[in-house]
């Protein structure tokens, strides 16, 4: 089924699923066309700057209010305790985890790997992995202590949210803002990928600079889903992460009822195959910033709460320099994860590999870089040509502040515990006699 979008990220969009359902002139008049509610969602607060600024008017058959009290609801594996065990200074690196054997929809398939930070202090990530094999019946979700931003590994998803349908696939990502319901359905059966929970200020396109403006996630390659409503009655239930703890609440009737809206408060869609390299075309390596597709902002200027980078295909064509990255220790913690292909430096058989669907993680002044046999791969390359990598999307979040592993994620047994041995083989090539 081919649906249409909204293109442009942060723009006022508008949708309407009967015709005339959106107000002219007026956010809340007294009476509503067909007899909606209005609702307004805010994202920011109301007096942020207007660049900065996300609200949505939402135009309900019900209004959010009309619901059950919550109760307590126990998913032991998904929550924001980051401070359960020392953080070891090791570099980590884990296999990807398996998709479930019994009946495991999204919620009950998520699994938190790392994070930092709180939803109560407003800032800081949660690392999420999810694995799933059933759609979510009966059950609606909304995350009220951040924003999610979902990356398909292996499966695609259809997300229907308040706002509408979003369909993604691997190499397509979706964010959902903070407190917008949604439903999570499995088109091809079973799905498994990443999700990073953003408790920061929200995610925007990053400032260009001197790249210009043409470079990295183009704004009009966003999509925004138009506006689709369900009008069903029934036993549901409503999930809700509020302050780093899951709450449920019975809900007679579907939350994804509104007819129309209008705003930018939106959940978006967006395919990282779009997204437009800059590279070095002298020497050296650029520093993987050069990559950022989406960044949440800090109280720090120039400091990023979190950015979002890719390391999707590209051509590597800078001579009498090393080609991947090179040996680094940042102040910034790194977690990576790998959607297709083979990173290129990382040796998909070295210590284990680092292949489809899994995980890394470099925390502050961690050295880190190529492994061996990657390593003596980019001395042999003859940079006189070009060099096209392709078949290849790595993903990172990286953060200013150090990422925390979860207990659950050092004992794994999908943990690497030798995978520091990847570096071991890189030999003394030091000779004072031989400038």
């Amino acid at each position: 089924m081919t649906r249409a979008y909204l293109t442009g990220f942060g723009n006022e969009h508008s949708s309407e699923a009967l015709p005339g359902a959106l107000p002219v002139g007026q956010n809340s008049p007294q009476k509503v066309p067909y007899g909606l509610y209005a609702e307004q969602l805010s994202g920011t607060a109301f007096t942020a700057p207007r660049a900065a600024n996300r609200r949505s008017w939402l135009y309900h058959i019900r209004p959010a209010a009309v619901q059950a009290p919550y109760t307590p609801f126990a998913q032991a594996r998904f929550h924001n305790r980051f401070d359960e065990v020392a953080t070891p200074p090791d570099p980590m690196r884990w296999d990807p985890f398996a998709l479930p054997s019994a009946p495991t929809d999204f919620i009950d398939g998520l699994y938190t790997l790392a994070g930092n930070g709180s939803p109560a202090a407003q800032a800081g990530v949660g690392i999420h992995l999810y694995a799933c094999n059933r759609p979510m019946q009966g059950r609606y979700f909304y995350d009220a202590d951040g924003e999610l931003l979902i990356v398909p590994q292996q499966g695609g998803l259809h997300l229907a949210t308040e706002f509408g349908v979003l369909e993604i696939e691997p190499q397509q990502v979706a964010l959902i803002p903070r407190g917008v319901r949604f439903r999570v359905e499995l088109p091809d059966g079973s799905a498994r990928g990443y999700v990073c929970e953003n408790f920061g200020a929200h995610l925007r396109l990053p400032e260009l600079g001197l790249i210009g403006s043409n470079g990295n996630a183009h704004a009009r390659h966003f999509e925004a889903p138009v506006a689709a409503y369900e009008d069903v009655e029934g036993e549901f239930e409503l999930v809700n992460k509020f302050q780093g703890n899951l709450w449920r609440a019975p809900i007679d009737h579907s939350p994804l009822d509104v007819v129309a809206w209008h705003g930018t408060h939106v959940p978006y869609r967006y395919d990282l195959r779009r997204f437009n390299v800059i590279g070095s075309i002298s020497y050296d390596h650029p520093d993987p910033c050069i990559f950022t597709v989406l960044s949440s902002p800090s109280d720090t200027p120039g400091t990023a709460n979190m950015d979002f980078a890719i390391f999707p295909p590209r051509w590597l064509v800078a001579e009498h320099t090393f080609r991947p990255p090179w040996f680094h220790r940042n102040i910034a913690s790194e977690f990576m994860g790998l959607v297709q292909g083979e990173y290129d430096a990382k040796d998909a058989k070295a210590g284990g590999g680092f292949v489809p669907g899994g995980s890394s993680l470099h925390n502050c002044m961690a050295g880190h870089g190529p492994d061996a046999a990657s390593h003596a791969k980019a001395l042999a390359t003859d940079t006189t040509k070009p060099q096209h990598i392709t078949d290849t999307m790595a993903i990172m979040f990286e953060t200013r502040a150090v990422i925390h592993p979860t207990r659950q994620a050092l004992e794994a047994p999908e943990r690497q515990l030798d995978y520091a041995h990847c570096w071991q083989d890189l030999p003394r090539h030091f000779d004072p006699g031989k400038p």
